[in-house]
């Protein structure tokens, strides 16, 4: 069943520096070939409650492809500096098929 990795930037940038790292350790090579980006930081309407600061939605085939790719060694190495440059969440919600 289809899965969605959901990161909600919850402020502002803190560090630019370490986001611009984060940036460029997930784009300086093609995206995994079970990974399809379906928002990144695109406009933003809140409809209920305070919206947050920018959304990223990621499509995976699976839960536990979404669970591998967070979990990867190339992605943990890069989670490191989002972490350090804005306060985020982050989660996979199953899809319906």
């Amino acid at each position: 069943m289809t899965a969605y990795v959901i990161f909600t930037r919850e402020g502002p940038v803190i560090d630019q520096a370490e986001m611009d790292k984060y940036s460029s350790m997930n784009r300086g090579h093609p995206p995994p070939a079970k990974l399809t980006p379906l928002a990144i930081y695109g406009a933003l309407e809140s409809l209920e409650g305070e919206a947050p600061d920018g959304v990223v939605v990621l499509q995976f085939p699976t839960m536990q492809d979404a669970r591998e790719w967070y979990n990867s060694p190339e992605y943990q190495a890069a989670l490191v500096h989002r972490k350090k440059g804005a306060r985020y969440r982050a989660f996979i919600v199953e899809g319906i098929d």
